[in-house]
């Protein structure tokens, strides 16, 4: 050990010194002694291993002084009481942006989270009858009668949806899947992985742009468990392609006695060409078809809380649910409460695109959002920011989320440009703000996308660029 590191540590500040003069700032106030005293040691600690394994340059800039390291110790704890989890303001135009919690919930979703919160429920208890129920049913009659289904089921997330689907029909056995459909989404989610978790072997067949039906004909063997179809909800192959559609391959498993799964990823509910958008094939449509059983998302398109949502056949469904990997998948009463309100819209499917904010921002006419924007930029052109260069342009939202991935969205973009700071650096303070604003940067101007900002959000904008002009 060198002459500086064992100075160093030498100066390092004491426990019991840090204590007294965090008693003096009152932290006991904002937290108990112990947990202080533990949060000390670890900050000593990890200024300890900075200096004997970082490097010998960077120790020059590590602050000793025990004043100083008993402040950003105040800092850190006064930090335990403000929530990490906020709400922000996406002005990014992307619409299911999975990083910003892609769908926001409708109205009647919150207020049901409430009203169910607050007090006991009868989560899986039958009113009628007087005895245990089940949980799902609370939205397995909507959904039901939504999709033609016969039968629903609801876990956490379409991952687990896949995972428990995959697990109870082909365990141990083989499932034949397209390779042009072995996909990956937002963190890492591999359909090959997810099956090799679920004890299911992968029979891969065609190739990653052509895959027809004698291809799964040839693969089917006595250890086949499962066909499988993946919709590519997040990609397109396109150009010289072709893939068994999805009656072939329904009248190819009754043929052969095997289960027919559709992951359909996003989970459409209406018919998106109504409203200009490129087809995305809707659960019932695909139901109609004869599969077995269809998987979706509960938070992409059809803007709900985040769920995995399994519906199907009764027979295959009840299977599903005895599954023991279900009770560590399933989902909570606050779930549920914000879904079933969610898909009441959908029993007014014109209401259901006025309601759900991901599905108004997805429908909305360019016309309504170059409104909104001229709204907006009349409101930033009022404030007179010193510095700041605003301008309208046409441009376009995507819809996120692995959702549509090939559609492009028009819309109606204001640009911001500053002398004295960069795009970057105005980005970077609008996120800091209290109320967030997370926008898109293009070269040196930073962009606010309108389609995904409502009116009673123009206010956080508005504020927050005068704090950051003001200094």
């Amino acid at each position: 050990m060198d002459k500086k590191t064992k100075r160093l540590l030498k100066e390092l500040p004491k426990i019991d010194e840090l204590l007294l003069l965090l008693e003096k700032q009152d932290v006991y106030a904002l937290a108990p002694r112990a947990l202080v005293k533990e949060i000390c040691r670890k900050t000593v600690q990890a200024l300890r291993e900075k200096i004997t394994g970082g490097r010998k340059d960077a120790r020059d800039a590590i602050v000793l002084e025990a004043k100083d390291v008993a402040g950003k110790i105040y800092q850190n704890i006064k930090n335990l009481h403000t929530y990490n989890l906020r709400r922000v303001v996406n002005a990014t135009g992307v619409i299911l942006h999975t990083n910003l919690g892609r769908a926001p919930l409708c109205p009647e979703a919150l207020q049901r989270i409430n009203e169910v919160g607050r007090g006991y429920s009868n989560l899986e208890f039958d009113l009628t009858r007087g005895e245990r129920g089940q949980r799902y049913d609370h939205a397995s009659r909507l959904l039901c009668a939504l999709t033609g289904a016969e039968d629903a089921l609801i876990v956490n997330n379409n991952a687990a949806a896949v995972l428990l689907v995959i697990n109870t029909l082909a365990e141990g056995k083989e499932a034949i899947v397209s390779r042009g459909e072995l996909i990956e989404i937002g963190g890492e989610f591999r359909i090959p992985e997810v099956m090799s978790k679920s004890a299911t072997r992968l029979r891969e067949v065609g190739t990653t742009n052509r895959t027809r039906l004698k291809d799964y004909e040839k693969a089917i063997n006595k250890e086949t468990g499962l066909i499988m179809k993946v919709h590519t909800s997040n990609y397109r192959i396109i150009g010289f392609t072709e893939e068994a559609e999805i009656e072939e391959l329904v009248t190819l498993g009754k043929k052969k006695r095997i289960p027919v799964m559709n992951d359909l990823g996003s989970g459409c509910l209406i018919n998106l060409e109504n409203y200009g958008l490129e087809h995305e094939p809707t659960v019932r449509e695909v139901l109609k078809a004869g599969v077995d059983v269809v998987t979706f998302s509960g938070d992409k398109l059809l803007g709900g809380p985040q769920a995995g949502i399994i519906v199907g056949g009764k027979k295959i469904l009840a299977k599903i649910k005895k599954n023991p990997l279900n009770r560590a998948l399933r989902i909570d009463k606050f779930t549920l409460a914000a879904l079933e309100a969610t898909l009441m819209h959908y029993l007014d499917a014109a209401q259901a695109v006025k309601k759900l904010r991901p599905l108004k921002a997805l429908t909305e006419p360019v016309a309504d959002v170059k409104i909104r924007a001229r709204k907006l930029f009349n409101k930033l052109q009022k404030e007179n920011y010193a510095g700041l260069e605003l301008s309208l342009r046409d441009g376009f939202s995507t819809a996120g989320g692995g959702s549509l991935p090939t559609q492009k969205i028009p819309t109606v973009l204001i640009g911001i440009k500053s002398k004295k700071m960069s795009a970057g650096r105005i980005e970077e303070k609008l996120r800091a703000l209290e109320m967030p604003v997370i926008v898109r940067v293009d070269k040196d101007e930073v962009l606010l996308d309108p389609r995904t900002v409502s009116e009673d959000e123009f206010v956080f904008i508005a504020e927050g660029l005068k704090n950051i002009v003001s200094g």
